[in-house]
């Protein structure tokens, strides 16, 4: 039974993938006939749904949710994600894969790439991807989920799905309203505020209809209704870090089996992704307007494109940053209402994802605890902050000064934090995970390895271990890591025997 304190109505505005994955969440934890979530969203309003590629921690929302997977990822139109490729990030003509799984084994309390750095100071040895099995896999076309077997790196897979945005935000909202969401169709016309304390306490839709609520969640997009547009919070403007500022989106038809793996690839103001489905492929071309006009990009998204074209091109603006304050007052804003951090590294469905998380460990009541919402805030801030850096990483690790937009990348001035990193792993090939941040140590040794940055030195502890000992280890692990690979099926061989859209 619920306190007199305590939040009886919630209201959602915007649906989308991020209004659809609260209600979703909210629905399924707030088990209370008391409580009622209702979600208004508008058909003449356009979604974004240029983002149709995750990370591997969608499985933890998928498993609170209580989805079945193969259900999922048929709903979905998905395959499976082992990484993303970057080609011609570093260099022309180069590439390499972010993994989402591990290189070789800690041995001595030191992350592996220290033993290979050590190794390869010896002459010539395998590259360090030939110790990493998802790198190894998505080569091959490979693709199995993780086996329980002790001590076997096929208990280390670690994948993420690759799906149909518009179809993700349908399969979220027919399990919300399967558990209660009430959806309104509407456009919002005016908001109600408090006089004396501005909280929001209603909003008014375009014929008239107006619905009160405790607690507000802005998931409006770019626009921010509530967040910026009624409370004028305030946004932190990330241009010089990451300035690229237009993308556009063009899917089309597949060619041979799906790959289980993004593509991102370099381009002469920005990048092109693209993103195999069962039934299609995405591509987009993220580029900065300072640069190039958007007929050229289209062109140049057209020229990447390895199938016929389906549909109409989508053109979008953004400007890379987030709000002031993600929580003000009674308004928590989540995706793109909070901010926006390109799709490099496929992040946008788990800053979602997140801002849920720490909405449920900060719920309110009636009160609106300042404490509780600061923190939150900072939280977030931090989050968005650490994302920022590792995607400022790819424009700036690089030798290309074939353009003006890279040689403006390679040469800008970067955030405090991202240039002690760097300059750690100059050094001595240290890396750290702080705070618990999504993207760890492998994470970052994959980008900046990848992209050409070595190590002065690596870790001195690594040198305790005689040389017999450590070339015997590192042929174990390849040729282990290579069994493995042997026992794979292929990508399109697993999702026809277990989830075939």
């Amino acid at each position: 039974m619920l306190a007199d304190t305590d939040i009886r109505k919630i209201v959602i505005v915007g649906g989308g993938t991020a209004g659809w994955m609260v209600a979703a969440a909210l629905s399924r934890l707030l088990k209370s006939n008391e409580i009622q979530i209702q979600l208004i969203e508008s058909e003449k309003i356009g979604t974004v749904g240029v983002g149709e590629a995750t990370i591997p921690h969608i499985l933890y929302f998928n498993r609170l949710l209580g989805l079945k997977e193969d259900d999922f990822v048929r709903k979905t139109n998905a395959t499976f994600k082992l990484g993303i490729e970057f080609n011609d990030w570093g260099h022309l003509g180069e590439r390499y894969i972010h993994s989402f799984g591990p290189y070789g084994l800690s041995m001595e309390g030191l992350h592996f790439h220290h033993f290979w750095l050590r190794h390869a100071r010896n002459g010539h040895v395998p590259p360090i991807d030939d110790y990493n099995l998802q790198i190894l896999a998505a080569n091959a076309g490979k693709f199995q989920r993780p086996i329980n077997l002790a001590n076997s790196p096929l208990s280390t897979i670690t994948y993420a799905f690759q799906f149909d945005a518009s179809l993700y935000a349908k399969f979220m909202r027919d399990f919300a309203e399967s558990l209660g969401v009430i959806r309104t169709e509407g456009k919002i016309e005016t908001v109600q505020q408090n006089s004396e304390t501005g909280f929001v306490e209603s909003v008014t839709t375009e014929t008239g209809e107006t619905y009160d609520g405790e607690l507000f969640i802005d998931c409006s997009g770019f626009r921010g209704l509530l967040i910026e547009q009624t409370l004028k919070t305030g946004y932190q403007d990330w241009s010089s870090f990451l300035p690229c500022n237009r993308a556009v989106a063009h899917g089309s038809e597949n060619v041979g089996e799906p790959r289980p793996y993004t593509q991102a690839t370099a381009k002469s103001a920005g990048w092109q992704w693209r993103i195999p489905l069962q039934s299609r492929t995405g591509n987009g071309h993220v580029y900065c307007s300072d640069y190039m006009a958007d007929e050229v990009a289209l062109g140049i998204l057209h020229q990447g494109m390895e199938g016929t074209p389906i549909g109409e091109p989508n053109f979008l603006r953004f400007k890379t940053g987030m709000r002031r304050q993600t929580w003000n007052k009674n308004v928590i804003s989540l995706g793109l209402a909070a901010g926006f951090l390109e799709p490099l590294e496929s992040t946008s469905i788990h800053l979602i994802q997140t801002a849920i998380a720490r909405l449920m460990t900060n719920f309110p009541d009636k009160h609106f605890n300042q404490a509780d919402i600061d923190y939150y805030n900072r939280r977030t801030q931090l989050e968005y902050e650490q994302v920022r850096d590792f995607l400022i990483l790819h424009y700036c690790v690089t030798d290309r000064d074939d353009s003006p937009f890279w040689n403006y990348c390679r040469t800008m001035e970067l955030p405090d934090s991202l240039k002690e990193r760097i300059a750690i792993y100059k050094e001595n090939a240290r890396l750290y995970r702080h705070d618990n941040e999504i993207f760890g140590e492998m994470s970052w040794l994959a980008v900046m390895h990848g992209q050409g940055l070595v190590p002065k030195r690596y870790h001195p502890l690594a040198n305790m271990m005689p040389d017999d000992e450590l070339n015997q280890r590192m042929s174990q692990i390849r040729n282990t890591w290579a069994k493995c690979l042997e026992s794979m099926p292929s990508h399109q061989d697993f999702i026809d025997g277990n989830c075939r859209a």
